[in-house]
């Protein structure tokens, strides 16, 4: 079933606003973050936080095409409401791994797979990240996607509307594809986001090693 509006009954969205022309991301915001709460958590508290978020019935009926940027964001919200933040976080960050997973089994052709994780980091790295970029309205949707190449890598969303508490789904996410294409060493760091009040969320992906973590590759 394909979800291209938010359900009126959530709260806070007004009939006016639902009227507007919504900008969407890709399913998978929706469709691992199920996956991983119904795997970590069990069916209850998996429906928990899709019932906080008003959006209780699409578990059964998961999304397969773009969806209104509104849908993971309250659901975003719902899971940090629901759940302690350490776990919240941990379960967002598995939801961005397996997201990342599936953009490279399945929207990633596998001469390319091939193709960067053969040549060298500093001439991978390039090249993903300007396919990212490409991209990057299925994963920031409304919000406005930079990057500027170099060493580190920094990544920034302008009003990233997924923005969460340290951001770990945007982090995972980075971190997989960089770390299984370029380079094994990569770490992501988040040092500015969108829920704490900052213009943008900005990432540093330094391909060598060089910085923290708080994802992991495993």
């Amino acid at each position: 079933m394909s979800y291209t509006r938010v359900q009126e009954h959530q709260d806070g969205l007004a009939p006016a606003e639902m009227s507007a022309t919504p900008a969407r991301v890709g399913p998978n915001a929706v469709i691992q973050l199920a996956i991983v709460l119904q795997l970590r958590l069990g069916e209850v508290r998996a429906r928990a936080v899709f019932a906080r978020a008003g959006f209780a019935p699409m578990l059964d009926d998961l999304p397969d095409e773009m969806v209104d940027e509104r849908i993971p964001a309250a659901l975003f919200s719902a899971l940090f409401a629901e759940l302690d933040a350490e776990t919240a976080a941990s379960i967002a960050e598995e939801a961005g791994f397996a997201t990342a997973d599936y953009i490279m089994a399945n929207r990633i052709p596998g001469f390319a797979r091939t193709l960067l994780k053969i040549l060298p980091g500093p001439l991978a790295a390039p090249l993903l990240t300007k396919a990212i970029a490409q991209h990057s309205w299925t994963f920031a949707g409304s919000g406005a996607f930079s990057a500027a190449p170099g060493s580190p890598i920094v990544v920034e969303i302008a009003d990233n509307p997924l923005a969460m508490p340290g951001c770990a789904w945007h982090r995972a996410v980075f971190e997989r594809l960089y770390r299984s294409l370029v380079s094994p060493r990569t770490t992501v760091t988040h040092a500015s986001c969108c829920h704490d009040g900052a213009p943008a969320c900005r990432f540093t992906i330094d391909i060598s090693g060089g910085g923290p973590s708080r994802a992991s590759a495993s």
